[in-house]
């Protein structure tokens, strides 16, 4: 049977991983909807250091095309302003106190194209992630069968499996491109 070097549950999980860091990027992509996710990649200049937002102030939904950040700390709202405006996710800070009002604009189809576009390089990224994975795998696979580790059917049957686990996350990939793809255009 196979060695202990060569783990496919290791190789799933690596995989996975890419379809989790997938999901992250696609949730913080605009679809025309408020979500807390659009901040979520936002790095404010604080105390000397670069912060995530959620470390500042609180984001909520009040409603479906509004986004409020109440920030902790007064002398923190320009700093989170400023951060807010330079993340280039086409949003205008309206200041009212210590929370900052986000309205989040109708897209139109000249953007929604473009948002369509960024989805793809994003999936493409994840599908080379596990692209990369898969070779680790086979490239182990290999040097194991060279050193006589494992037999030529374990190295066959093996590598099968790895090409399975690549085409079972590469299709959960393009499952996740298109469900974005349909949020973004019928927004």
């Amino acid at each position: 049977m196979a060695t202990t070097t060569f783990d496919m549950n290791d190789l799933k999980r690596r995989m996975q991983g890419a379809i989790a860091s997938l999901k992250q990027e696609l949730g913080g992509l605009r679809t025309g909807r408020a979500s807390s996710a659009l901040l979520e990649h936002v790095q404010v200049e604080a105390y000397g250091n670069h912060m995530p937002l959620n470390q500042l102030a609180t984001i909520s939904v009040p409603e479906p095309r509004l986004l409020n950040v109440q920030v902790w700390d007064k002398s923190m709202i320009h700093p989170v302003e400023k951060a807010i405006s330079s993340a280039n996710l086409g949003l205008t800070p309206a200041t009212e106190g210590q929370v900052i009002k986000l309205r989040i604009p109708e897209l139109n189809e000249e953007r929604r194209r473009e948002l369509v576009k960024v989805a793809h390089k994003y999936a493409e990224a994840a599908r080379i992630a596990v692209r990369h994975v898969r070779r680790d795998g086979l490239d182990l696979l290999k040097k194991l069968e060279k050193d006589h580790k494992i037999s030529e059917d374990d190295h066959d049957r093996q590598s099968g499996e790895v090409q399975k686990a690549t085409d079972a996350t590469i299709a959960d990939v393009d499952k996740l491109l298109a469900g974005k793809e349909k949020e973004i255009m019928t927004v």
